[in-house]
């Protein structure tokens, strides 16, 4: 039977309210989580600018490490949310066991590199003083590893069974008391020992401990989460759906390390033009960056309705799932643009002195930047939507080549012909990366559209 225009209009209504239920207190949890690094950042420079330097260095060998593993349990996340939508409530438990085992089986070899990721920074050619500062920093956040992808876990499992608004209440208080702890032990005060900048180090790990422990709590004691017996998920080893949902973490670590890497490649690059150029290149990343939240947020939302629209074998549901996340983002992401445009005085203002005419040249390039970079959060936030949606259908092999080839191929190297052969400057990088998130954007997009186009083929 044929859905009447009343009936479409009726879903539709009925899934953007699903969406936002699901997507407003994840990006809540995702900004705030983002405030975290940068309000430790703002304390590391309170001890001083080598403290700042070695910090940073630290803060991002961390985060980075932390993240693939976040990337690679999106899949329990999508499998949890499949067995949710499937009503089997027995899968539920378990794959939220294989999660944490994978989690696990993670956790001792990243922790080792963490340990000695001094020895990578000292290849690298960074200065021996900062790296021996920043030592005490991995030293010290190390231990907090295992409770950050606990807490992932978690997150993924509460928000694929539509309720991930207790992470919001935990986020906020664990951003307060990062604070508290931060200042506490960096200068040890109320008795504390002074510890400088491996005191932030260990007020995150007992932050991430806190939050870990709080989520737990939360989930054993609330009715909700009762029938899906969550408690028992540790004693059910299910080595098909561990394979199965390793197989699809995988890919999605590949693919996040490949986003990382070439923004990391072009920061590299664009350090050849320049200190002042790269302030300015680092101007527009941060704001991007903090932007990009918004986006990341919707992202998981959308991976949790297509997942359990897909346990449903709701096929038509799928679709509408996966555009209604691109609409949403897209009335969004436009402000952010004429923001962008706008105001990049504005912006450039809050990270240094307009008014000093020693900083002419850096304001000068920064605007230029913010102007390319507005394009280019326009597409990563459909990039970002479309791959959600296809994390959901478990669809993470061809997405992550895709991804390679629009960042590193498209991005990267016609980023280097612009700026290098063509002879374009530091913009040309910029140029390259907006096109490859531009051909990321529309693979992507029109790889979820043949999948479901096929399901609707499929459901005839």
């Amino acid at each position: 039977m044929e859905l009447t225009s009343k009936d479409f209009k009726s879903d539709l209504i009925l899934e953007v309210q699903a969406c936002l239920q699901l997507a407003v207190p994840l990006v809540i949890a995702q900004i705030l989580e983002a405030g975290i690094p940068l309000l430790d950042g703002v304390m590391m420079g309170l001890l001083n600018s080598q403290a700042l330097a070695a910090g940073a260095l630290g803060a991002v060998t961390f985060s980075t490490l932390a993240s693939v593993c976040r990337s690679t349990l999106s899949a329990v996340g999508a499998s949890v949310a499949n067995a949710f939508g499937a009503g089997k409530i027995d899968r539920v438990s378990r794959a939220t066991g294989q999660g944490i085992w994978l989690a696990t089986l993670m956790c001792l070899p990243m922790m080792f590199i963490i340990w000695h990721f001094d020895s990578v920074l000292l290849l690298s050619g960074q200065e021996e003083s900062n790296v021996l500062l920043a030592k005490t920093y991995l030293h010290s956040i190390v231990w907090g590893f295992p409770a950050a992808l606990g807490f992932c876990i978690l997150k993924e499992v509460s928000s694929a069974l539509n309720r991930p608004q207790f992470l919001t209440v935990i986020t906020v208080a664990g951003l307060l008391m990062n604070a508290a702890a931060n200042y506490m032990l960096m200068f040890g005060n109320f008795g504390l020992p002074t510890l400088g900048l491996a005191g932030i180090g260990w007020a995150s790990t007992l932050i991430l401990w806190l939050n870990f422990i709080a989520a737990a709590g939360w989930i054993c004691f609330d009715e909700y989460f009762k029938d899906y017996q969550l408690n028992c998920a540790l004693h059910q080893f299910d080595k098909d759906m561990f394979v199965d949902i390793l197989q699809t973490g995988w890919f999605l670590g590949l693919q996040y390390g490949a986003e990382v890497g070439v923004f990391t490649a072009i920061a590299l690059s664009i350090g050849w033009f320049g200190t002042e150029t790269l302030a300015a290149h680092e101007i527009a990343v941060e704001t991007e960056s903090f932007v990009e939240t918004v986006s990341i947020g919707i992202s998981y939302a959308i991976t949790m309705r297509v997942g359990q629209l897909r346990g449903q074998n709701d096929l038509r549901g799928v679709f509408r799932a996966g555009f209604v996340g691109i609409a949403l983002i897209t009335p969004f992401v436009s402000i952010v643009v004429l923001i962008f445009w706008l105001f990049p005085n504005s912006i450039v203002a809050m990270f240094l002195d307009t008014t000093d005419l020693n900083n002419v040249e850096i304001l000068k390039t920064a605007i230029s930047f913010l102007e390319m970079a507005a394009i280019a959060q326009f597409f990563y936030s459909i990039q970002a939507i479309a791959a959600g949606a296809l994390i959901g259908l478990k669809d993470t092999k061809v997405p992550m080549l895709i991804t390679m080839f629009a960042y590193w191929g498209v991005g990267l190297g016609g980023g280097y012909l612009m700026a290098l052969t063509l002879g374009w400057g530091a913009i040309g990088l910029w140029l390259g990366l907006a096109l490859g998130l531009l051909v990321g954007a529309v693979l992507l997009t029109w790889r979820f559209y043949l999948l479901t186009s096929e399901s609707f083929s499929l459901e005839h």
